[in-house]
């Protein structure tokens, strides 16, 4: 899709449908019935495309002004292209190249920063008062984006099946709580159970506390979408009351969900995309003989990482 759309066409018009997998080998493997749900495929190669286009054709500013650690931004840059807008991304000078260059070659205008010298945000803040008509986006706290990732709800939903549970990465809530509304505005009540990284954990605990809880420092998982402050105040909102439980994964956990999609699924994973598979690793007897939905939220990846996780060499 190359051509400018009109701002008037919806999400789910102009989204690829997910991809569904099922994997017989990777079920026996996991024991549990398993159907992944891949956004891999998805326009821009992650499920961002869905809150970025939302968003961005929902918003009157012909510029936006955006911080991301790559799916975002690019997913952001080719909404705008396609509706003929135009976007700035701060981004961390530490970032995937592949990301970087995805947002440029998709028109956007990336902005590098040391995040030991200044962060995202307050680069973005910097940004926005140079360009005060342009309209500063959140990747994940945002109705528009919690909006824009419910139609994967609800084309999950349309799958017709008995999930005992649909497993969702998490890192700043925007895909699991757009989740969990696009399933409950189909009327389904499936559990939602949220993964994250262990060492990115701040999600976890606002559950168990009952209140947003952040982390002190962007934590540096090897799942990269994942390194977020806490998740957004819009997102808690939905996750306190829908998400069923959140499964921890280690680091090790999360590389060998990578391995597995790869080698059961024949699939791309970035590793932020396996923490549903590595939930199922660090929980087994949670998901024994279940039926289970597994989201695989993108695929953009450095070779170079990529290639060091599934030797085991690197991450």
């Amino acid at each position: 899709m190359s051509h400018v759309v009109s701002a008037a066409a919806s999400v789910a018009e102009v989204v690829r449908p997910t991809t569904v997998i099922e994997s017989g080998r990777l079920s026996e493997r996991l024991g549990a019935e398993i159907t992944i749900v891949s956004e891999t495929f998805q326009y821009t190669g992650s499920f961002k495309f869905r809150a970025a286009y939302g968003l961005a054709s929902r918003v009157p500013n012909e510029k936006i002004l955006t911080e991301s650690s790559g799916n975002f931004g690019q997913a952001l840059a080719y909404a705008c292209k396609l509706l003929g807008k135009s976007c700035t991304v701060v981004m961390p000078s530490t970032s995937a190249q592949v990301k970087v260059d995805a947002v440029r070659e998709f028109g956007g205008v990336v902005e590098l920063t040391d995040v030991r010298v200044k962060s995202r945000a307050e680069r973005l803040r910097e940004l926005a008062a140079e360009f005060p008509d342009a309209y500063v986006a959140s990747a994940f706290n945002s109705p528009l984006v919690i909006d824009g990732n419910s139609t994967l709800g609800v084309e999950i939903c349309k799958l017709d099946r008995s999930f005992d549970a649909v497993i969702v990465p998490v890192g700043g809530g925007g895909l699991s709580s757009g989740i969990i509304k696009g399933i409950e505005s189909c009327g389904r009540k499936v559990p939602v159970v949220g993964a994250e990284p262990l060492i990115a954990n701040d999600a976890a605990r606002s559950i168990k506390e009952g209140r947003i809880v952040s982390n002190e420092h962007e934590p540096q998982t090897i799942a990269d979408g994942a390194r977020v402050i806490s998740i957004g105040e819009h997102n808690w909102e939905v996750l306190r009351h829908g998400l069923s439980t959140i499964v921890e994964v280690p680091e090790e956990r999360i590389m060998e969900g990578l391995r597995l999609l790869f080698s059961f699924a024949n699939l791309k994973s970035e590793p932020t995309g396996a923490l549903s598979i590595g939930a199922l690793l660090t929980e087994p007897e949670r998901f024994k003989g279940k039926q289970v939905c597994c989201v695989v939220s993108g695929g953009n990846v450095n070779p170079e990482v990529y290639s060091g996780i599934l030797l085991g060499v690197k991450g």
